[in-house]
This record gives C-alpha cells, sequence and structure tokens, in this order.
C-alpha cells in the first residue's frame, strides 16, 4: 500500500460530506456504455432487445462484443408498445428517461425478470431494484468528466484497470475560467476519449467529487425547478409529464409545436440537448421515437439554475 503523504502542496478542495456517494454499494466504472458491456460480458446474453429511443452509444458495446439485437418501439408514455420473448440467453434494455420512470420500471421488470436490463443514465437518483442489472452514469448530473455505477449479482471474471480522469477535466475548468462556448471543443475531445476507451474502474478523481456532492440539495433543487417549469408549461406540453413521488428528473422534456424552438433557445444561449440525432436513420419519419428526436427539447432544470434563469427560459418560449 502506497503510504499517505503529509503536507506540501494542497490537491483540488473539495467539501466533506460524511455519508460519501450516493451509490457507494455499486460496482464503480468509467462510462454507463462500459456498465452495459460488463453485464452482458458477465451473464453471456447473446442478444439484446433496445429500444429505437436511445443514445446509438449503447450500440458500441453490443456490436464491440459482437451480440445479435432487435429494435423495440415505445408509445408516448414512453412505455415498451409490443410484445417482447427474450429467450433465456437475451436480454431487454429499457431506459428510465429523465428519471420519471420510477413506475413503469416496477412494472417492466416483474414482466420481464430476469431477462432486463435498467438503464438509469437519466435517472440518477432513482433506486435499483433487487436482482435487477441496472447502471447510472455521473456525467449527466454532475460536473465530472466521467464515472458510472453498476449494480449486478455477477463478479467479473476478467481484469478491470484503473481509470484517470486529470486529462479529461479541462473543459470543467474552462467552463468556470473562461466561457461554456470556449470549452465546448475540449468537451467534445474529453467524450471522444470515452467512445475510444475500454471498461475501467472509477478514477479517483471523479470518485472523490461524487464523494463531496450534498445529494439532498441537488436533488431538492431539480424537484422544484422541474415543478415551477411544469406548472407554466404542462397547459403547451404534449407530453404527459407529471412528476411522480421521489421521482429526481434530469431535464423537463417538452414537447412543442413550434418547429424553431430549439433553435430560438440556442440562440439564446440556452443549450438544448437533441436526444437522439441518430434515431431518425433507423425509426420510421412517422414514428413517435421520430417525432421525440425532432421535437422533444429537454429544458435543463438542475442545480446551477434558480427561478431568474427558469423565467428566462419561459420568456424566450412565450416570445
Amino acid at each position: 500500500m502506497r503510504q499517505k503523504a503529509i503536507g506540501g502542496y494542497f490537491s483540488l478542495e473539495l467539501p466533506y460530506n460524511e455519508n460519501g456517494e450516493y451509490h457507494r454499494d455499486a460496482i464503480r466504472l468509467n462510462s454507463g456504455r462500459y456498465c452495459l458491456e460488463y453485464v452482458l460480458r458477465v451473464k453471456k446474453y447473446t442478444k439484446v432487445y433496445l429500444p429505437y429511443y436511445m443514445c446509438d452509444a449503447v450500440l458500441q458495446p453490443i456490436n464491440k462484443l459482437g451480440l445479435d439485437y432487435q429494435f423495440y418501439h415505445i408509445d408516448k408514455y414512453f412505455h415498451i408498445a409490443e410484445v417482447l420473448h427474450p429467450k433465456k440467453d437475451e436480454v431487454i434494455l429499457y431506459c428510465n428517461y429523465f428519471g420519471l420512470m420510477d413506475e413503469y420500471v416496477k412494472i417492466v421488470t416483474e414482466r420481464y425478470a430476469p431477462n432486463i436490463i435498467i438503464d438509469n443514465t437519466q435517472a440518477f437518483f432513482s433506486q435499483p431494484l433487487p436482482e435487477i442489472d441496472t447502471f447510472y452514469t455521473c456525467r449527466k448530473f454532475f460536473g465530472v468528466a466521467d464515472g458510472a455505477y453498476l449494480y449486478t449479482n455477477k463478479v467479473a471474471d476478467f481484469d478491470i484497470p484503473q481509470d484517470y480522469s486529470s486529462s479529461r477535466m479541462l473543459f470543467l475548468l474552462d467552463r468556470l475560467d473562461k466561457s461554456a462556448e470556449e470549452a465546448f471543443s475540449d468537451y467534445h475531445k474529453s467524450e471522444d476519449t470515452l467512445d475510444h476507451d475500454k471498461i475501467k474502474k472509477m478514477s479517483k478523481i471523479t470518485q472523490f467529487i461524487m464523494s463531496s456532492i450534498c445529494y439532498k440539495s441537488i436533488a431538492d433543487r431539480r424537484i422544484s425547478n422541474y415543478t415551477y417549469l411544469h406548472d407554466n408549461l404542462s397547459s403547451s406540453n404534449t407530453l404527459s409529464v407529471d412528476l411522480e413521488r421521489k421521482n429526481v428528473p434530469m431535464v423537463y422534456p417538452f414537447l412543442s409545436e413550434d418547429i424553431n424552438l430549439r433553435k430560438k433557445l440556442i440562440d439564446n444561449k440556452v443549450y438544448v440537448a437533441s436526444y437522439w440525432p441518430n434515431v431518425k436513420n433507423i425509426s420510421n419519419l412517422e414514428s413517435v421515437e421520430s417525432q421525440f428526436a425532432v421535437s422533444l427539447i429537454p429544458i435543463p432544470i438542475d442545480q446551477r439554475y434558480g427561478n431568474d434563469d427558469l423565467n428566462k427560459i419561459l420568456e424566450i418560449i412565450g416570445r
């Protein structure tokens, strides 16, 4: 064991949180896609059923392992829209969309367990269900360059090297020191390194940061911001997105008939993502999934923002 250094220069200063990480009993890995790869390898699945409406990053481990896969449709409530029949060595991947689908996750796992994996990359605060393979990502919710958590009942029979984060963290510092726009290219470089990485243990930097966070205050702020937007936008939102008890959302999903809204928000420095551009290439253009890919606006509601920021968003939407 390496001897602890005492004295000398300081490292990055982080607050002490006596409770530590939110998912402290999980397996710590470097990214959500590598959590998926871990499960697919240890469970020796041969085929994956996955939704059309999902980031194409999930295909990386599936293709890497040479597995068969089949897409399935969801409906306007983000429920599985068809009856699936996975064999013993096949598995269904379901996404807890926007952190709003906890109750449906219970239903779908009862129907398909144990042949199901829950993707909670958009639902960091949702608890895993017993004996259900479940994974989370850190960087969709917090200021880290990498990191993911995995719950599974099977231990890997292969070596997992340690990850190191320092070379990927420049965009986090430059967003503070310069601007979001100036840090954007470094953000993409950081993402690109994860695209071409492999299964690794979570970096110590990320684990230290995740151990320093006050999770309750962040959850409370997200719920408050979501509720504020929903109170003001529900009448014009064509999605049914009431917040269920105990849900902690990632974003506020707003389905608008204004085809220019995304551009209008971005032009006013409200940077909204597209979930997901690849969907239009694999799903029928008339499908629910394609409609979501084109028209669903994921409005930021995270812990960085308060009512003044939300009022700015509401003002832009109302123009």
